[in-house]
């Protein structure tokens, strides 16, 4: 079994001169970095008192389960002898806040829309989501239902 090891840094950029005095003395701004990579200016959603404009943990949380999903997709149409040409995925998930407890997520939907040379393997292709969907590193570490919804041209 190998072992992958990952870090980065999160440095909480919202203090507006008195910390976290109180709930709304400050903001809820972060950086993302990892070492070598693009710095990423980072906020909470919007209800939670959030900056709109940046990227919020659910935001990348969605990213991470649709884009894993899409390079394991394609690695296996590779080894299936599909030609994949176009990916594009709208993914859709579902967080409920449980007062008191926080949130969680309860479900997320795939829906890529993928073309293909191989018009004889559509069927193929389609299957081959829900193979993806089992090798996925982010969704077997996720405790939620994941729906695949694809469409192939």
């Amino acid at each position: 079994m190998n072992k992958h090891i990952y870090t980065q840094q999160i440095t909480w950029t919202g203090n507006r001169g008195e910390g976290t005095v109180k709930y709304d003395a400050y903001d809820r701004n972060f950086d993302w970095e990892v070492k070598g990579k693009p710095l990423v200016h980072c906020s909470s959603d919007v209800p939670f008192r959030g900056d709109g404009s940046k990227l919020n943990p659910e935001d990348m949380f969605l990213a991470s389960i649709s884009s894993c999903h899409m390079l394991w997709y394609l690695h296996l149409c590779a080894d299936a002898g599909i030609t994949v040409v176009s990916y594009k995925d709208m993914p859709e998930a579902t967080m409920i806040e449980n007062p008191g407890h926080g949130g969680r997520f309860e479900n997320c939907v795939l829906r890529p829309v993928v073309e293909i040379l191989q018009k004889d393997k559509i069927e193929l292709a389609n299957a081959l989501h829900d193979e993806a969907g089992k090798k996925c590193f982010i969704a077997n570490s996720c405790n939620f239902e994941i729906r695949y919804e694809p469409k192939t041209v």
